[in-house]
Formats: C-alpha cells, structure tokens, sequence
C-alpha cells in the first residue's frame, strides 16, 4: 500500500482523479485517493499513516485509501489546490501550504486552547463553513498539535533582533519574521539542506520535532528559545468525495480520524522533550534570551501572526483570533 511510483506526474494523479472515485463508487468498496505533503513514514506524516491503516483495517470491504505518497508524488505546496479540485481525495498537509487559497488556515498556528475546545466554542465550526467555501474540503483532524515551532540558527545572536539573517520560511513564520528585521526566502522542506549548505540561508523556522528527519541537524548550531506558536498538520477530504460516501463509509473516516486526532497531544508532548534532548546530545546549542526579552519575542509573534491573518482576511480574521486565543 506504502510504495510510491517514483516520481508519480501531477498529469497521472489527475487522470486518476477523473477514474477514481466516480467509477469506485459503483462497487461496494470505495477507494479514495490520498497524498501528505510531507516525507512519508516521517514526524509529519506519522498520523496519517496510522490513520490509514486505521481506515483499511476498519473498512475492508465498504472503504479503503490508495496512499499515493509525499512530495515525489505531488509538490507540498500543490496539494491545497489538487484536494480543492478532486485530484486527489484526502490530504495530509499544513495549512501554511494553502494559505494562497484560504488565508484563514494560517490561522491554525495560533491556537491556544484544545481542539476539544474549538470543537465546541464554535471555532471548528467557522473554519468548517470557510473550508467548504474555500478549499471545497472537510476538515476531518488535526494530527499534529501541542508541538512548538522554534527559529533554528547557524549563527549565535544574544537578543530578539533578527536584523541581517537570511532565514527560511514558510508562510507560518514570514509576518513573525520579517517584524524581527530578517530577510525571508520560502522553499519547500525538501530544498532546506542544500539551503543551508550553500549558505543561502542562516537559518530557518521549524517545530521542536523533524529536525533530524531530513538531516538538517548535521548543518544547525543553534536553536532559539522560548518556542512560538504550535504546529498544525491535518487530513482534509475533497468535500464532493465526501458528499458521495454513504453513511457506513463515512463513519469509518470519522472514527479513524477522532482517534487520531486525540493521540496527537499526548504523543507530541512526549516527542518534544525527547527531541530537545536529541538535539542537545548532537550539538545543537539552545541560544535563551533575558526574562524581559523573552517575553517580547514571544509576544511580537503571536501580535505579528495575528495582524497577518486579519490583513489577509479582515472579515473572519478578528473572531478567529477571538476563538482561538486563550483567555486573558
């Protein structure tokens, strides 16, 4: 089920797109189509793959997911638009690798209460209405939570001014970033190793966890604490691939995607401080500011995230943040 064809062509995914489903779903079982943005059998990718084999073992017989693969398959940040268009039918993918098509998603990075909480406060439910609008899609878990991003150095700086860096990104760290004085350059994880060899980069913003995934501990001297907002990797489904799923095969999904959403704190918690050990053990120095310094550069990064979310979506920006934010 795990092999990957090399270099699977976007051409062939969407021909597979026009056959896969529609003609799936005149036979009992239904196979849906399915691609992480994410190195497969990595940090990020780890909850989707146990949701699918969640999803196989529950669903021989009724529903069963054809896993395409990671990026040789599809490019991370063209996923987004090929789950929006039905080119493929469920996701594993970030929200700060669809921003282009729904600015909101950003907002994921900034959460401060449980999902539990969201799903109640009516949080989810104003992101469920943006996704259907936005992204055709259904938002169906969220298996990477609890899981700090950091700002990752080769070079030693003694206070929150990042004047003069040139630091790699994505969309989660830009507004951040770019409010503390750095240069940005925005790669796709893949290219991040060569980045740092060639000096392109100083630096770059990932979570706590990964770093040892593709290597780039081999070219990182420093890590800066305090950590800044949380991760957010979630599985989303085309929503016209949802709407034609009987009631039985969606129950499937829905059981399998509950039961990994509630792992994903517990497991970050014990996966960040076994990493933040792992780094210390490989050299990585931890670079840790003032009390007072501290706070500011923690703070600049959620007063930064949000002003971006709310540019970019002035309507539905402010009563996410209020949502989404914990209480004062």
């Amino acid at each position: 089920m795990r092999k990957v064809p090399a270099f699977f062509s976007l051409a062939v995914l969407t021909s597979l797109g026009v056959a896969g489903l529609s003609g799936a779903a005149t036979a009992q079982q239904v196979t849906l189509r399915a691609v992480t943005s994410f190195a497969e059998k990595t940090t990020y990718s780890r909850g989707f793959e146990e949701f699918i084999d969640r999803v196989n073992k529950a669903g021989k017989g009724v529903i069963q997911i054809n896993y395409i693969g990671g990026p040789k398959a599809m490019p991370p940040f063209e996923v987004g638009n090929a789950l929006k268009n039905g080119v493929v039918d469920l996701a594993n993918v970030t929200g700060a690798f669809y921003t282009n098509l729904m600015p909101e998603a950003d907002a994921w990075k900034l959460t401060q209460v449980p999902m539990s909480v969201l799903r109640e406060n009516g949080g989810f439910d104003l992101m469920a209405k943006i996704y259907a609008q936005k992204m055709n899609a259904v938002f169906l878990a969220r298996v990477v939570d609890n899981n700090p991003f950091h700002l990752y150095l080769n070079k030693s700086i003694d206070k929150p001014d990042l004047t003069g860096l040139k630091l790699r990104i994505t969309p989660v760290y830009r507004d951040f970033f770019q409010a503390m004085g750095a240069t940005v350059v925005q790669t796709a994880p893949g290219e991040v190793y060569t980045a740092l060899e060639r000096g392109v980069v100083d630096g770059y913003g990932w979570p706590i966890t990964g770093v040892f995934d593709l290597g780039w501990n081999e070219r990182t001297k420093y890590r800066v604490d305090p950590g800044f907002y949380t991760a957010e990797v979630s599985i989303l489904i085309n929503k016209a691939s949802w709407d034609k799923l009987d009631a039985k095969q969606k129950a499937v999904l829905t059981k399998a995607a509950a039961e990994s959403e509630a792992e994903a704190v517990p497991y970050f918690t014990k996966a960040n401080a076994a990493d933040t050990e792992r780094q210390a053990k490989a050299g990585i120095k931890t670079i840790t500011f003032s009390a007072a310094d501290a706070k500011t550069y923690y703070d600049k990064a959620y007063e930064a995230g949000w002003a971006g979310v709310i540019r970019q979506s002035p309507e539905q920006g402010p009563k996410l943040r209020k949502l989404f934010s914990k209480a004062p």
